[in-house]
């Protein structure tokens, strides 16, 4: 299916049918090909759900950045005061 979005660059009626039914999600079969189709298709050429989800997707995405750098921000806080107190 990201194959079909790669080779067309657009979205066909059979992909979007094959989208469609497998539905966007983090757990979901279809996720990297929906991922590849978003990367692929050109934004104006998708449909109103799909574009829906890559707004989504994106925010999400965004968010996880965040709270892997507080967290990496906490750990090395962490660690850089235990280093003192040894």
């Amino acid at each position: 299916m990201g194959t079909a979005a790669r080779i067309n660059g657009a979205l066909t009626p059979e992909l979007y049918a094959v989208l469609r039914a497998a539905g966007p999600g983090r757990g979901s079969i279809a996720e990297n090909a929906v991922d590849d189709t978003l990367t692929f298709v050109p934004f104006r050429e998708l449909p109103l759900w799909l574009k829906w989800w890559k707004v989504v997707s994106n925010v999400l995405d965004k968010l996880e950045a965040w709270r892997l750098e507080c967290a990496c921000a906490v750990s090395d806080a962490w660690k850089a005061l235990r280093g003192r107190h040894s």
